[in-house]
């Protein structure tokens, strides 16, 4: 939506942005942080909101918004995209938001990727930022279009702006990529050949995944004379220059062993197709469930992840994480939240969400903190739910709720609005019985009524915005 054509803010919701920045401008009071919503922490869904309903910022509110995109770099796209051509104008006349000149960072200012003269015009002589989110405008839109505008000035790239550029191909990457990706390959720079190899091996069917299914399989087996069926592996002796150049980097970290090293960079290139036959026609949960020989699981496992949330593969991403009752840090081919966080990102949303409910209802919420981030906003049924279960069991069990000071800002953030309705009951201040910490009570108590005042108010943010 062009800024030219946005629709002026409607009066409920301009009043609304100049509440917010304000609130984010306030000095926050000392200590505990009270019943009121935390209004900083709105001002990015409102932005959002805001931009997807087409609307511009009031003139009268530009210099709050760059100030505030100026101080927060994670609000600047929405605040940007916001302020439009005359955010950008104002911008060029005060030094401290030249950042906002800096590349198209400012939203509206990339031409429509349709527009082939103005495009090209940009992308002969635009400056790099503004080069890099074109690149990744006309790549959304016609992944071929955006390979064949960077293919144009390849050869011409500096090497820091070659890996930039070539990052954009993760949008849209296909088979169609992989002529280009190869030749990337022999670039010049290190980094450039091992995103070029990453990409690769991202594609299933390329012939550089080929090649690493062809080297891992000699390493990755079954010992079918084993009382059980075993895994069995025999590391890499050497990284041959043919490795190297299909991505493996050759000398390991501090610390690391230098076959283990290259085994583990091997199998996460594999294809995660080249294992079924490998062992027998055995899916990826049971080949995850086969016992390792020689202390070897932990690599394995940990390079099949890697593999999956690469690859996106759901079913290898399912096999890997494992039930979510069992323990956190156990899972069949986990040794962290982070990895368990990545396999997730791989699931449908709704598969996502009914996860992490069962691991919060069996683990409760100390433990779940990442996990909550991979989950998609507003966080659907049965996920909302067992967050507020286990906020209620925390606040029985007595614990003091700055524990849970993080998740309680992600609740306000991410629960859906109704839910306020749910939690009306918890705001109440309880009675305290001797064996809770002394406080407690009303430390939740105050909790609570910040988050239910805080989805009523996303809940106003959003009828202003969209008029219902």
């Amino acid at each position: 939506c062009s800024s030219l054509r946005r629709a002026p803010l409607p009066r409920d919701a301009r009043r609304r942005l100049e509440q917010l920045l304000a609130g984010r401008a306030a000095p926050s009071p000392a200590g505990r942080r009270g019943a009121a919503p935390d209004l900083a922490e709105l001002l990015p869904q409102w932005l959002a909101l805001a931009n997807e309903r087409g609307y511009k910022a009031p003139a009268a509110t530009l210099p709050a918004l760059l100030d505030a995109a100026r101080a927060r770099t994670d609000l600047r796209p929405q605040a940007l995209r916001l302020a439009g051509p005359r955010g950008l104008w104002l911008a060029g006349l005060n030094p401290e938001w030249r950042f906002a000149l800096r590349g198209a960072g400012a939203g509206g200012s990339l031409p429509d990727t349709g527009d082939e003269e103005a495009v090209r015009a940009l992308w002969d002589e635009g400056l790099f930022a503004e080069r890099v989110a074109l690149l990744g405008a006309v790549r959304t839109g016609d992944p071929a279009a955006g390979l064949a505008l960077l293919a144009s000035t390849w050869a011409v790239e500096r090497a820091e702006d070659r890996l930039m550029f070539l990052d954009s191909l993760r949008t849209g990457l296909s088979g169609a990529d992989e002529e280009f990706l190869e030749e990337a390959l022999a670039d010049r720079s290190r980094n450039v050949r091992a995103t070029a190899a990453e990409l690769l091996s991202a594609l299933p069917d390329s012939a550089l995944a080929g090649r690493m299914a062809g080297r891992a399989v000699t390493c990755v087996g079954l010992d079918r004379t084993a009382s059980t069926p075993t895994v069995v592996v025999e590391a890499p002796h050497e990284c041959d220059s043919a490795m190297q150049r299909d991505g493996l980097v050759a000398t390991p970290p501090a610390g690391r062993g230098e076959r283990s090293w290259w085994l583990g960079q091997l199998v996460e290139a594999a294809p995660l197709s080249c294992w079924p036959p490998r062992f027998g026609g055995r899916g990826p949960e049971e080949i995850v469930a086969l016992p390792v020989a020689d202390d070897w699981q932990a690599e394995l496992h940990a390079a099949w992840c890697r593999a999956a949330v690469r690859q996106r593969d759901a079913a290898w991403s399912r096999a890997l994480l494992g039930s979510p009752a069992v323990p956190p840090a156990t899972g069949p081919g986990t040794s962290s939240l982070a990895e368990r966080a990545q396999l997730l990102s791989t699931l449908s949303p709704e598969e996502r969400a009914g996860w992490v409910a069962s691991f919060i209802a069996a683990h409760g919420l100390s433990e779940a903190f990442q996990l909550l981030g991979v989950c998609e906003v507003p966080w659907a049924e049965p996920l909302g739910g067992a967050v507020i279960d286990a906020l209620d069991i925390a606040r029985e069990a007595g614990s003091y709720p700055w524990s849970f000071s993080g998740v309680m800002g992600l609740a306000e953030r991410c629960l859906a609005p109704e839910a306020a309705r749910q939690l009306e009951s918890l705001t109440a201040r309880p009675d305290e019985a001797d064996d809770i910490s002394p406080g407690a009570g009303g430390y939740w108590s105050e909790a609570f009524q910040r988050l239910v005042s805080t989805l009523r108010l996303r809940a106003a943010m959003r009828a202003e915005l969209i008029g219902a």
